[in-house]
């Protein structure tokens, strides 16, 4: 008995294998394939390949996509120059990355609409620093950056001002935030109150922030002795909203410039400036002015009451001497 159920497990297992055969008139179907001998699974499919990356005109123009391609890449290495390290060092982030950035997408749910409760919310001052480091044209924007920084981990450190939250704006990527605070130039500090309708603002000349100045001055609130932004474009004025829709249109248009590559952006600002001064100044060689025709001198001279007509004074040259009397000279120097 043992026997013929082994034998039947055997044949059940193995039965998969074999085949009926084709019968007359049924039709002629393509042979199946084999299954593999891992308990008859199916064999696997190949992998769809990933979709290619859609094409667009930016990544076209990517300059970083150009220096690192193949051909590009290779021009460098001879010149032993790794492209690829010089690319990922400026991709960096030149920041502490523990203070949190202030984007215009964000700005309204960090600052605006903080969950805060009343108390919090009368206490809370806003440390932003708005820094143009990444405009690669370091100097007074990266000192500013490192006291920012220096004060920033010092309160940390302290623990000793939890009302106070420290930020950064980078200043070429964020426009509505400081088109809304007329803000155009940095490095700059902004002491913010209010959920951002009390704003001061200090350019680095007009404060200390290194050594722990800049700590002092918010730790003992010094910045209440200065008035706040205050007028008709500033945060509760009669013209807010004149800053609030240009800050709009601003981003808008820096959103779809910002798309173009650099270095494209400047070829064609330096064309159009180009075709700007020939429109200005007039293509072409310019013609000479024509000459002033001169008045005739009269022989008798200007009448009695009249002004006197201009006469061009003309150097004569001398008269070259008679011929007999260069002969007469000659004959007595024979003598």
């Amino acid at each position: 008995m043992k026997f013929l159920g082994v034998l039947a497990l055997a044949a059940a297992a193995n039965a998969q294998y074999f085949s009926q055969g084709w019968v007359p008139g049924q039709a002629v179907t393509a042979e199946s394939s084999a299954p593999s001998a891992a308990g008859g699974a199916p064999p696997r499919q190949n992998a769809k390949a990933e979709p290619a990356e859609a094409f667009s005109l930016s990544s076209l123009f990517d300059m970083n996509k150009v220096l690192s391609s193949g051909p590009v890449k290779g021009l460098f290495e001879k010149a032993g120059i790794n492209i690829t390290e010089r690319l990922e060092a400026q991709a960096v982030s030149p920041w502490d990355d523990r203070v949190p950035l202030i984007t215009d997408s964000n700005y309204f749910d960090m600052v605006v609409n903080e969950t805060l409760t009343e108390e919090e919310e009368e206490k809370r001052v806003w440390v932003i620093v708005v820094s143009a480091t990444t405009s690669r044209q370091e100097g007074i924007s990266k000192f500013i950056d490192n006291a920012f920084d220096d004060a920033f981990n010092e309160t940390v450190i302290a623990g000793d001002l939890p009302h106070v939250r420290f930020a950064r704006i980078d200043y070429l990527n964020v426009t509505y935030v400081t088109t809304k605070w007329s803000l155009w130039t940095a490095p700059s500090i902004v002491i913010l109150k209010d959920r951002g309708q009390t704003l001061r603002f200090y350019r680095p000349s007009q404060l200390r922030v290194a050594n722990g100045a800049l700590r002092e001055f918010v730790k003992r609130e010094a910045f209440l002795l200065t008035p706040p932004w205050s007028g008709a474009f500033a945060p509760g004025g009669s013209r807010e909203f004149v800053l609030e829709y240009f800050a709009v249109w601003m981003t808008k248009l820096y959103l779809a410039v910002v798309r173009v590559p650099r270095w494209l952006m400047l070829l064609i600002s330096g064309s159009v400036a180009s075709f700007a001064i020939n429109l200005f100044h007039g293509f072409g060689a310019k013609k000479a002015p024509a000459a002033k025709p001169q008045r005739p001198v009269t022989a008798g001279g200007a009448g009695a009451g009249a002004a006197p007509a201009p006469v061009a004074a003309a150097v004569a040259a001398p008269a070259p001497a008679s011929p007999s009397k260069a002969k007469q000279r000659k004959g007595k120097g024979k003598k």
